[in-house]
């Protein structure tokens, strides 16, 4: 028996214990009754535990009973156990009810901005996922932010009306009687989900008493997806919590600004533009300076073999000066905390090996790096010397 349809807002039940097994690690029970809700429709299962036992999942097994836990089930509620329970034990089980709660919030807010898109702008659900906070909902129609605003603002005002939610059984034969949003993907005897005066539809889920427990609810993202759309959305307690989040967040920047958080805006964008000012005059001015530097460098080594140590600033940019400057080989290093930075590199023009010079000069001081013209990597800080005048004497042995 399935208790989460008839008392969805229970959280403690005694039960038996028809079948018990473990097969690959895993332990299973399947029970005579549970509240425990299986994955389904998009909703996640419980979690919880039976005689302190933790429940870590819950599946509703294969009618087809193909192997298995399937095999083993036939359709019934499976618990997946931390432990084993003894087969025929009369147990307690009892949910982790904050979670239970927020399933039963997303659904039912799913529900009421299911129906809210489908009068905004007639679009069709296609698929939803309930699986964490941020829920999401696929539907037919294309992005639209006006269908979106007016969909969230209907969705609210069926949440402020707070009317019931119930739940009643149909045979197929009656399913005409009783217009659906969508055409049940069951058959059978159905199970009908019902926001009063608001949206009927098929729904094996566990669900609030009152639209007023959903909300709020609130769209925070929306794609184009598989050529509709993707809402994402928050409801109840979660989208609270988010929002005290996002609240917290911006009072916190806006009183680094000494402004209202309403009004933080202005001040990013100022900061904003600011920072790629002085981005640009800061690129600017190492342009400059790497260009100084290769000009010193060129005019200190004439015969353009290189070894020096250059500002780390623009030692990249040096060395790629001067891999573009005829018959140069050079050795830039630049001293840091901890290690050094290094630019390995030479013009086509010259017949040196880089790879036999790093192996020689650079890898026994313990140097990092990688490259065919340019080897850039790190080395030891207190290898720079050393470096130095090992290049200096394989490059220039006399």
């Amino acid at each position: 028996m399935r208790l989460y349809h008839e008392f969805p807002y229970e959280s403690r039940f005694t039960a038996r214990v028809l079948r018990a097994w473990s097969e690959g690690g895993k332990h299973y029970a399947v029970l005579d009754q549970t509240l425990f809700y299986p994955t389904a429709g998009g909703q996640a299962n419980d979690t919880g535990t039976l005689n302190g036992v933790r429940v870590v999942d819950v599946r509703e097994a294969s009618l087809r009973g193909e192997g298995g836990v399937d095999a083993k089930a036939k359709g019934e509620v499976v618990h997946v156990l931390e432990a084993p329970l003894p087969e025929g034990q009369e147990v307690q089980g009892e949910l982790d009810w904050t979670r239970r709660y927020r399933h039963m919030q997303r659904h039912t807010a799913e529900h009421t901005l299911a129906q809210a898109f489908w009068r905004a702008a007639g679009w069709e659900t296609l698929a939803v996922n309930m699986s964490g906070p941020v829920c999401t909902i696929d539907f037919s129609g294309e992005p639209d932010p006006a269908t979106i605003q007016q969909a969230e603002a209907l969705a609210n005002w069926a949440v402020y009306a707070n009317t019931p939610v119930k739940t009643f059984w149909l045979e197929d034969s009656e399913v005409g009687s009783y217009p659906l949003r969508r055409a049940p993907k069951v058959s059978g005897r159905i199970r009908i989900v019902e926001i009063e005066g608001w949206d009927r539809v098929a729904c094996g889920g566990t669900h609030v008493a009152r639209t007023g427990e959903a909300g709020p609810i609130k769209i925070v993202k929306y794609e184009r997806y598989k050529g509709g759309t993707r809402v994402y959305f928050m409801a109840g307690w979660e989208a609270l919590e988010t929002f005290h989040q996002e609240h917290a967040i911006l009072t916190r920047v806006a009183e680094k600004f000494s402004a209202h958080y309403l009004e933080v805006e202005k001040p990013i964008h100022n900061l904003r533009d600011e920072f790629f000012r002085l981005k640009g005059e800061n690129h600017a001015l190492k342009e400059e300076l790497a260009e100084r530097v290769m000009r010193e460098l060129l005019a200190e080594f004439p015969e353009h073999t290189i070894f020096a140590q250059v500002p780390a600033v623009v030692i990249e940019a040096v060395g790629e000066r001067l891999a573009e400057w005829p018959n140069v080989l050079a050795l830039l290093v630049a001293p840091g905390e901890g290690k050094a930075r290094f630019v390995l590199t030479k013009h086509h023009s010259r017949p040196e090996d880089l790879q036999a010079i790093w192996k020689e000069v650079l890898e026994p001081l313990g140097a990092k790096g990688g490259g065919a013209l340019v080897k850039l990597g790190v080395l030891p800080s207190g290898a720079v010397h050393a470096a130095l005048e090992g290049f200096k004497k394989k490059v220039n042995p006399r």
